[in-house]
């Protein structure tokens, strides 16, 4: 992949943008109390999920509109846990330089509307475009959030970057037809350290 391929960016929040890992663990961890359900297996498929998803695959018999409960009773114990939340490594670097070459970004989150309100303004990020759990019908790992994502800021997917943390959210990249970037040790076109590393990637010439 040649850095001149990429003609937007389309970023995860959790663990890719805004190191927030702690808190989702523990309202993660706090749910799974509440819920009667083991802690430990809840977090080993919740990183990168929207919230339903996790409670549909932990507690499968619920009733949809019980399910959806449960999700929100998650999203509650995260909306003001924003303590602890501050900028990956390298995310202002990396996003002040795609302001100075222009190329369009967007986060795309499983997360919703005040959840990633709260944790991009406590870490001084204002994407122009955001697409949330409410914006779209299918969460990771489906693309329809990539896609989405790639409309909105008028670029083909095929020209468009996936920055991600999970396997989910790679999965959901790749499903777009996008180019993909994988942190923590995940496989993706590139392989990251940090967000740092990806801004001297596409500051080449």
């Amino acid at each position: 992949m040649n850095p001149r391929d990429i003609h937007a960016v389309l970023f995860d929040m959790d663990g890719t943008l805004v190191d927030s890992d702690a808190a989702v663990e523990r309202a993660w961890t706090t749910w799974a109390g509440e819920y009667g359900v083991d802690a430990a297996a809840v977090l080993a498929v919740a990183h990168g999920s929207p919230a339903e998803s996790v409670v549909a695959r932990i507690l499968p018999g619920l009733d949809p509109t019980i399910r959806a409960i449960a999700a929100g009773r998650q999203h509650e114990l995260q909306y003001d846990d924003l303590s602890d939340v501050v900028p990956t490594a390298g995310a202002h670097e990396l996003l002040d330089l795609l302001e100075q070459r222009g190329l369009p970004w967007a986060v795309v989150t499983s997360a919703d509307q005040r959840l990633a309100t709260a944790r991009l303004g406590a870490t001084g990020i204002e994407p122009k475009v955001l697409v949330t759990i409410e914006d779209i019908a299918h969460g990771k790992p489906h693309p329809e959030g990539y896609l989405r994502g790639a409309e909105l800021l008028g670029v083909p997917t095929a020209q468009c970057l996936v920055v991600e943390d999970a396997e989910v959210g790679l999965q959901a990249g790749k499903a777009a037809g996008a180019y993909t970037a994988a942190l923590k040790g995940l496989d993706g076109d590139l392989k990251l350290a940090d967000l740092g590393q990806l801004a001297a990637f596409l500051a080449q010439p």
